[in-house]
């Protein structure tokens, strides 16, 4: 199998082109100030993904930014913090905030190039076209949780935009599912018979980070550490012909 096999690739958003470890600490950071001894930035995430996991489990109708406004609420609780309705609702408006990844915009740009790019993303509407502006490239689709009705990893959410995709004349085997998170798109793209390509940002890190640890490890076609060594594997396979 190689790169050029592939007439689209999907991406997911947070975690794979947008730095959300980095969002969602510094997002924290205010309620993370008030404790007296205040945990490591991995317990923080760990347990910022234990709530969200379960909240998106529950109530898969909910928008992203009103999941989020809950789970700070539910951390405030846990760590017994007092905290105001108004500070969980920003919190829940604070993914605009969320930095991009160094690399994601030139890997994108030079990605289009050869490529229709469509994104898979647990997140409403209002809050993605506010991140669109950070990675600064047109998609030729975009599939988020609220126009699905629920979240990955639900498969679902993968079977609702792969016959989407495939209405277009694209077949599933065209398509390459690019992701960070095996909880939330490897696993699942596994289970619906698409093929993916894991970017492991957190190489260099212990445990699974804002994600849940999934127990198992899914199947992977492709492997890097960056966007920039995804672009780079593909331009030597041109260089190879």
């Amino acid at each position: 199998m190689r790169l050029h096999d592939f007439k689209l690739l999907t991406f997911d958003c947070y975690g794979t082109l947008i730095d959300w470890e980095t969002g969602i600490v510094e997002g924290l950071a205010a309620l993370i100030a008030r404790l007296p001894n205040p945990p490591e930035r991995d317990r923080i995430l760990e347990a910022h993904a234990r709530h969200e996991a379960q909240q998106q489990r529950y109530t898969p109708e909910m928008k992203y930014r009103d999941v989020l406004a809950v789970v700070y609420r539910r951390l405030a609780e846990e760590w017994g913090i007092p905290f105001t309705q108004a500070e969980a609702a920003a919190y829940g408006e604070s993914v605009k905030y969320w930095p991009v990844f160094p690399d994601t915009v030139g890997a994108l740009q030079y990605l289009r190039r050869f490529y229709k790019i469509a994104i898979l993303s647990n997140v409403d509407n209002a809050t993605f076209a506010e991140s669109l502006k950070l990675l600064d490239v047109d998609f030729d689709a975009v599939f988020t949780a609220e126009d699905v009705g629920l979240y990955k990893p639900d498969r679902r959410f993968f079977e609702y935009a792969l016959s989407a995709i495939e209405a277009r004349g694209i077949q599933r085997h065209e398509i390459l599912h690019t992701a960070e998170s095996l909880y939330h798109d490897l696993i699942p793209a596994n289970e619906v018979g698409l093929p993916s390509c894991w970017i492991y940002r957190r190489f260099e890190k212990p445990g699974f980070g804002a994600t849940i640890d999934p127990g198992t490890r899914p199947q992977v076609d492709f492997q890097y550490t960056s966007m920039v060594q995804l672009t780079t594997a593909h331009h030597d396979e041109l260089i190879r012909g």
